[in-house]
């Protein structure tokens, strides 16, 4: 079992409640080795190229886009299994030609998928919802599979918003999908919900001659997977309550609501495909008053492999209660920097929604606070862009939105809200 990727689990906290103290945080570092070896078979994946061909990709965009399809093509590695997908009003396989089948990677059906590339034009509407259904079908055929999608568009969503929820919750969890968004017409908060859903990631890219090294990049993660899906299965007492589970590093993504009962005290909730890679995750029990000295196990966390139900690493989560000051007061750093992280995505969020509906007060008193924790947390490139946004007068400390935002500018710092720093380490 030497191909076998190996997994650790770690847990931050304070474990130390004040006598009526009762919310008990935990910051769960996850991390995989990977696992694959020169002579181990590489795992069996499934990948499914969507491109959006609708009217607005006419002219350069069309002509990059079918780059970019081409290199995530050459990228995939022989036997993967594939296919490409022109998304308009409807979802259409250009390759294979005619199947409802995925065909395996090699240099025959790479030099033919480039082919049915290379004839992709632009017409037609948008909705996203058909392109995730059709390539949810071709990929269910793969059960086995670290099933992934691309998915790339330059515009918004046509669908009515109850068929497009609908789409994403029925295939959650079924396969991940990555998104990226490109030029300045598209929602963000539109593929932020495919990303959320299909637990993956979505960027913006804002100069569309880079879309072919995005497609790579992407492409290139997706073949490093080892391990198809990993949850983490959450037990608290009886007595108490698990308010949340989010992942916090490398993107933010909360899980509180895709979890999957175990039983009455046991809840799964998942993370996805791996490689070799570390995430993080934020964990809040809330747990009844107890006494000085009493200490408890307020979770136990466990990750399981839920093809096999095999638990690979485990960990608890402890509370002990306490009249000593100093120790329940103390802050643990890596559950203070990750909540200062989600409280500046929730500050950019709600700013630029305010700024988007006219309110220009709450705009200004919520980007001015993110750009300073931004700031305060070494997150310099998003404090760059909220300068691009508002500004702050040095002398008197009054914040004013500007006037002309470049909507890419905007674009740029509401997709990059979701993406965290991690906490550096004394003397770095």
């Amino acid at each position: 079992m030497g191909d076998q990727p190996a997994f650790t689990l770690n847990i931050d906290q304070n474990k130390y409640l004040p006598l009526d103290g009762r919310e008990v945080h935990a910051i769960l570092t996850v991390g995989s080795t990977g696992g694959a070896t020169v002579q181990a078979a590489p795992a069996e994946a499934a990948e499914v190229i969507i491109i959006d061909t609708s009217g607005s990709m006419s002219g350069s965009k069309i002509r990059e886009a079918r780059q970019a399809a081409a290199t995530a093509v050459q990228t995939l590695r022989d036997g993967v299994h594939f296919a490409v997908i022109a998304g308009t009003e409807s979802a259409r396989v250009v390759y294979p030609g005619g199947h409802a089948n995925l065909v395996k990677a090699s240099p025959a059906t790479r030099a033919e998928a480039e082919r049915a590339i290379s004839r992709l034009s632009a017409h037609g509407g948008t909705a996203m919802g058909e392109w995730i259904k059709l390539a949810g079908h071709l990929l269910t055929a793969h059960p086995s599979a670290i099933r992934h999608a691309l998915l790339m568009t330059d515009g918004q969503n046509n669908e009515r918003p109850e068929v497009f929820a609908s789409v994403l919750s029925g295939w959650s969890g079924k396969f991940v999908a990555d998104c990226l968004g490109v030029g300045d017409d598209w929602v963000p908060a539109e593929l932020r919900k495919v990303a959320e859903a299909m637990l993956g990631t979505f960027d913006f890219v804002r100069n569309q001659g880079d879309l072919p090294e995005f497609f790579r990049r992407l492409t290139q993660t997706s073949m490093s997977k080892t391990v198809a899906e990993l949850s983490l299965r959450v037990w608290v007492p009886q007595t108490a309550t698990l308010k949340f589970v989010k992942q916090v590093s490398p993107t933010l993504l909360d899980l509180t609501g895709k979890r999957t009962d175990v039983n009455p005290l046991t809840g799964d909730y998942p993370t996805g495909s791996w490689g070799a890679e570390e995430r993080e995750y934020h964990v809040c029990v809330e747990v009844p008053p107890g006494q000085v000295g009493q200490e408890i196990r307020a979770g136990w966390v466990k990750l399981v492999r839920p093809d096999t139900q095999e638990v690979v690493a485990s960990g608890n989560v402890l509370a002990q209660w306490t009249d000593d000051l100093a120790a329940s007061t103390r802050i643990n750093g890596k559950v203070a920097h990750y909540t200062g992280q989600a409280e500046l995505h929730e500050l950019i969020q709600d700013g630029l929604s305010a700024r988007a509906m006219g309110d220009v007060d709450t705009a200004t008193a919520r980007l001015a606070k993110a750009r300073q924790i931004a700031a305060d947390s070494g997150r310099e490139d998003t404090a760059r862009l909220l300068e691009k946004v508002v500004e702050v007068d040095p002398a008197t400390g009054t914040a004013r939105l500007r006037r002309n935002v470049d909507k890419a500018d905007e674009i740029e710092l509401d997709t990059g809200s979701v993406r965290t720093s991690r906490l550096r380490k004394e003397g770095s």
